[in-house]
């Protein structure tokens, strides 16, 4: 029977373990540069994964990663052996990106993509003013806080869970819009939206209150207003352990292991 992946690629962080394993596993399979495989093999953390799925977006490649980091929630345990089968085995998630415009005060547009979430942050001792539109009604006129995420299904076990923020299975078509740090309205504890919403978030006061934009790992500073939605053109598809899929450790995460 054909095997489903016969191109390995391997990347891995510049941790030294990681780099260890690295030297392990070419050393006992093949490896091709990213553009000729079939997979990509990731070793590190939470972090190189991200890093992976931005690095690969838009080619369809699939990322299996193996923990050689810290907590390694999107990854799979690291084995030497049996790898080709473990591929063979492995169970799809799909996910899509959160696509981000924002403005600064200048007028200048900056787009970048987020697979975890869009934050906003503020930038100096004072906090953030933010009015917080959804498919161009307003649904707060201010929110004066730390600042704001949108967090997708995938995301929001990072830091929208640290926050307060609901955590959604994988397959819910929801995001989660959180408040960080509210201080009015004070009750607020942020809203469930659908996955189609387009969300638009005005900086109130940006000049002397300023704030930044943050797409994952991709900043921008002095922003005004931000457009946050779903980009379902992009498909990105992490592989999992039978067992330990993403929906799996998702739903184990909202009950505590």
């Amino acid at each position: 029977m054909a095997r489903r992946f016969n191109n390995i690629a391997f990347v891995a962080s510049d941790a030294p373990d990681a780099q260890s394993a690295l030297k392990t596993l070419q050393g006992l399979y093949a490896n091709v540069v990213p553009e000729e495989a079939d997979v990509i093999v990731a070793l590190g953390g939470d972090g190189l994964m991200l890093q992976s799925l931005h690095r690969f977006m838009g080619t369809s490649k699939p990322i299996y990663g193996m923990n050689k980091g810290t907590v390694g929630f999107l990854m799979n345990d690291y084995r030497e052996e049996t790898l080709f089968e473990r591929l063979e085995e492995a169970e799809r998630s799909v996910v899509h990106p959160l696509l981000m415009v924002a403005w600064d005060v200048h007028g200048v547009a900056h787009t970048a993509r987020a697979i975890n979430e869009v934050a906003m942050f503020r930038q100096t001792y004072q906090a953030g003013k933010l009015r917080i539109s959804v498919d161009s009604h307003v649904r707060i006129a201010e929110l004066i806080a730390d600042g704001i995420l949108v967090a997708t299904p995938a995301g929001s076990t990072a830091y929208n869970l640290s926050v307060g923020g609901t955590i959604l299975p994988l397959n819910a078509p929801l995001l989660a819009l959180t408040p960080i740090s509210a201080f009015r309205p004070r009750r607020w504890r942020g809203a469930l939206l659908p996955d189609y919403a387009k969300i638009q978030i005005e900086v109130l006061e940006a000049e002397n209150r300023p704030v930044s934009a943050v797409a994952d790992h991709t900043e921008f500073r002095n922003v005004s207003h931000v457009h946050v939605s779903m980009d379902r053109s992009v498909d990105l598809v992490m592989l999992h352990d039978p067992g330990h899929s993403l929906d799996e450790r998702i739903l184990r995460e909202q009950f505590g292991y």
